[in-house]
């Protein structure tokens, strides 16, 4: 099965010129992703980019639940936007980084605030990606690839 994502736009996602790689359906067990997102369809574009790939992908758009979910249950990677109300991607980190720090190593941020000066230290203290919005699609299934798989 091959989909293209040249009719698919959306404004947190970098145009896809290629066509989306064949998922297996060989796969002993899905990769599971969770996806932290306050943007409710950019969170859906990626759970669905993400699925289209063969990965298991919950996405949740209030950070506190997504934290109660992330520390009971089992997970290969965290997609996590830094910039959401009630609970920020740095305070959402630290809190797992305490209580199951094999997870935090396995975090991808995806944001448009990076630059902000907040964000900018607490990035320069962890070892974490960071892709900056709009995220060509490409880029973002290359780093939960090397993130699960690292």
């Amino acid at each position: 099965m091959e989909v293209s994502l040249d009719s698919v736009r959306h404004p947190g996602i970098a145009s896809c010129q290629s066509p989306l790689m064949e998922t297996s359906a060989s796969a002993a067990r899905k990769r599971h992703v969770l996806i932290v997102d306050d943007n409710v369809s950019l969170a859906h574009f990626f759970q669905e980019i993400l699925k289209l790939h063969g990965y298991e992908a919950t996405m949740m758009t209030d950070a506190r639940l997504a934290l109660k979910f992330a520390l009971t249950q089992p997970l290969d990677a965290v997609l996590c936007d830094l910039q959401m109300p009630d609970l920020e991607g740095d305070l959402f980190y630290a809190t797992v980084e305490r209580s199951l720090p094999a997870l935090a190593r396995r975090f991808i941020f995806v944001t448009g605030s990076a630059d902000e000066p907040r964000f900018q230290k607490f990035l320069a203290t962890v070892n974490v990606p960071v892709l900056r919005k709009p995220v060509p699609v490409e880029e973002l299934l290359a780093e939960i690839a090397r993130v699960v798989d690292g």
